[in-house]
């Protein structure tokens, strides 16, 4: 290493070995998209003094508060703060989970000075109430400080940024939570095989999700985070998604055909992730994560804040109410008589993730309350969403997921005409699993041009400015369906009701379609889902429910 000043917590043998000191001295471009592709490439990765500068140019520009603590400030309070601990043993402090700091190649001093600068962030910061990933980013950025207190400086220029278009660091447990169920939204979607894979294995899928920080910030290797942290402080904190569900991909391919123990697939990914030198290289993994196609920073933003309205509906901002967040589909307490516990695990599986906060609860059952349709609009009528399952009398099993409130039916004045929203997707789980969602979800350029003639449905998240242009405009057609339940070219036909049958999914046929009586039905290819017949196609009813979701009380 050239620079000493680089170098001061680190341990030059363990850091050489990571990151050899050589390659461009200098930056060649200060185009964003130029740099952009510069960070992909990696370009100032194997010069350690030129990402110093790089990082050191990258921080300046970040907008941030007019009153954000600099080096002076640390330099004023580390004494008085620290000194109130034994050196040789610094606390953390709480809002970092109990987080061990990743060692990064750094020597003790470097170690316990990171303990030094989190207790004076905590200081300084006491609007932060959860934030587990801050001791890796501390860690990493000491490396290119000359000093503790321009570490603390860079640390609080990220923390205090307050560009709205902007978003680093989680600082709440509200924040945190709803990426996690951010991330299992983009898993269930774009990594499908993965997410089998998982959902087979775990009985609490969000719970293995709620890992995704970690697999990055404390499990990576020091060269890949520093990697992905050169392109996430030039393009935010979308890389970071995309980088978790290339690893989760990686996993995937990795054990394919292995036998996997159930109980420990949450460990199994992390240590994957820690040994990921093994099977793929810094570059592989770069080049997968911006290989999948994925939301825009406006769209994710847009899940993240339905997840957090999730979240707040459920009463769960704070991290001492964390355990009751995830979902498990209780044994003891599950009776039904289509699925099985874990079959309506897997079901559960392919819903938006803020419903993981809700219990499954039987709101109508033929067995209960006998083959009628009225009957089932009496006890349905009023929930939103509802899970319909049914089994035949040859013993097949199939389904529909409903966004929408069966009395919306009655605002036709009891003409049968479709409603619902982009969210519904119909399934079969005997004799074979499929699940069917909306055409144009799979196929979204079939969405470039919308039908005017048509008006919004129920809308699950308000916009949160006034804009008199359609949403679709700046929406991909996958959010604009998901949030907006907007029309499209291709059919949107999603359920409807009337005194006389139930049809799910319409466009040249129906994917479902139920008799007054409970008793008989059809199904066939319908272009709302492009499905398969769910069952043989003319069928009699064995048993027929409907499931909605229980937002139980917080106990405290």
């Amino acid at each position: 290493m050239d620079t000493p000043e680089y170098n001061r917590f680190v341990d030059p043998e363990k850091m050489e070995a990571m990151i050899p000191d050589e390659g461009p001295k200098d930056m060649i471009s200060t185009d964003f998209q130029e740099i952009k592709q510069l960070a992909r490439q990696g370009y100032w990765a194997r010069n350690y003094t030129l990402r110093g500068k790089v990082y050191q140019k990258l921080i300046e520009d970040i907008p941030c508060r007019t009153v954000t603590p600099d080096a002076c400030v640390y330099s004023d309070i580390v004494g008085k703060i620290v000194g109130k601990h034994s050196s040789s043993n610094l606390p953390l402090p709480e809002f970092v989970d109990n987080s061990l700091v990743p060692s990064y190649c750094l020597n003790p001093q470097g170690e316990e000075a990171v303990r030094k600068i989190l207790l004076c962030i905590a200081n300084q910061f006491p609007d932060i109430s959860f934030c587990p990933t801050l001791p890796a980013i501390v860690a990493l950025l000491l490396h290119y400080s000359i000093d503790e207190a321009e570490c603390f400086e860079k640390t609080c220029h990220i923390l205090a940024c307050n560009d709205p278009s902007k978003r680093f660091i989680d600082q709440s447990f509200l924040a945190f939570e709803s990426s996690c169920m951010t991330f299992g939204d983009l898993a269930n979607k774009y990594c499908q095989a993965a997410h089998r894979m998982v959902v087979e294995l775990s009985e609490d899928v969000l719970q293995v999700y709620c890992d995704w920080h970690r697999w990055l910030f404390g499990d990576l290797p020091f060269s890949y985070f520093a990697r992905v942290f050169d392109v996430f402080m030039v393009e935010g904190y979308k890389v970071l998604y995309r980088v978790a569900l290339a690893i989760l991909k990686f996993y995937c391919k990795a054990k394919a055909g292995q036998p996997l123990d159930s109980d420990n697939v949450k460990q199994d990914i992390r240590v994957f992730v820690r040994d990921i030198e093994k099977s793929v290289s810094p570059e592989k993994l770069l080049d997968k994560s911006f290989a999948i196609r994925l939301f825009s920073r406006k769209e994710i933003q847009l899940l993240q804040m339905a997840n957090e309205t999730a979240l707040k509906q459920k009463g769960i901002t704070v991290y001492n109410k964390r355990q009751f967040v995830h979902l498990a589909v209780h044994a003891e307490n599950f009776q039904s008589e289509i699925v099985t516990v874990k079959e309506m695990r897997d079901i559960w599986s392919w819903l938006p993730e803020r419903f993981a906060l809700c219990q499954p609860l039987l709101i109508f059952s033929t067995m209960q309350h006998g083959y009628s349709l009225t009957r089932l609009y009496y006890h349905c009528d009023g929930h939103e969403p509802t899970l319909l399952l049914l089994k035949t009398t040859t013993k097949e099993v199939c389904g529909a997921y409903l966004s929408t409130d069966w009395r919306d039916r009655n605002k036709f004045g009891g003409k049968l005409s479709f409603f619902g929203t982009g969210e519904c997707f119909v399934f079969r789980l005997k004799p074979k699993v499929q699940r069917y969602v909306w055409v144009v979800i799979k196929h979204p350029e079939l969405a470039k041009n919308q039908n005017s003639a048509s008006e919004p449905t129920t809308s699950s998240l308000q916009l949160s400015h006034t804009d008199s242009t359609d949403p679709s405009k700046r929406l991909s057609p996958f959010l604009a369906a998901r949030h907006f339940g907007l029309p499209s070219k291709a059919e949107s036909l999603f359920m409807a009701g009337s005194n006389e049958c139930i049809i799910i999914g319409g466009g040249g046929g129906q994917a479902l379609y139920i008799d007054a009586d409970l008793n008989r039905g059809h199904t066939g290819h319908c272009e709302t889902f492009n499905n398969e017949p769910l069952c043989s196609e003319n069928f009699l009813i064995s048993s027929l429910e409907v499931w909605g979701f229980w937002n139980a009380d917080i106990q405290e």
